[in-house]
């Protein structure tokens, strides 16, 4: 039971962590009024150029960060690096946490299965284990183990010959240095 009780954990982690990183995806794109701005002046007479970088939040704390687009600073590559051909969507790293926690969206031109082979060599590498299991309904889904209390989860979605990736990661602080 102890397993499935982590797992839950590690689950309940990860989608945070994507949900975090969905909400970073949201914003508003170069070029796209911000609501406010459509509130208050027409389209027509808005001079103000967009800005390319998002300012910080203000309850962000230093050693987090998330971007769009690119990978952020710091980003611990060996940990989960990005397969050879993917773009990059987002992605996100807290290193002050107890785990710290690290998490990747990606697109491929690659089968799910590709995405998920991929990844299993690159983790099992480095000592982590797969937990029984594949999918979650119709998603490729794969979680891992590393000792008592680090976790990683891989999930796929594939439609049209593009697989979109999320892959998170709850470490030992010192396994993303």
């Amino acid at each position: 039971m102890k397993v499935i009780g982590e797992r839950k954990r590690a689950v309940t982690a990860v989608a945070a962590a994507g949900a975090l990183l969905a909400l970073a995806a949201c914003t508003p794109g170069p070029g796209a009024p911000s609501p406010s701005a459509s509130a208050s002046a027409p389209a027509a007479q808005s001079t103000a150029q967009p800005s390319t970088t998002a300012p910080p939040s203000p309850s962000a704390e230093p050693g987090t960060s998330a971007t769009v687009g690119a990978l952020v600073e710091g980003f611990p590559k060996k940990l989960l690096p990005v397969m050879p051909g993917a773009q990059v969507e987002s992605s996100s790293f807290d290193k002050n946490g107890a785990p710290a926690t690290v998490a990747l969206v990606g697109k491929i031109t690659s089968p799910a299965a590709g995405v998920v082979a991929y990844y299993s060599k690159k983790l099992e590498s480095q000592g982590f284990k797969a937990v029984p299991g594949g999918t979650v309904g119709s998603v490729a889904s794969k979680d891992f183990l590393r000792g008592d209390n680090e976790t990683v989860n891989l999930a796929v979605v594939e439609a049209a010959g593009v697989s979109t990736f999320t892959i998170g990661a709850n470490v030992a602080a010192e396994s993303v240095k």
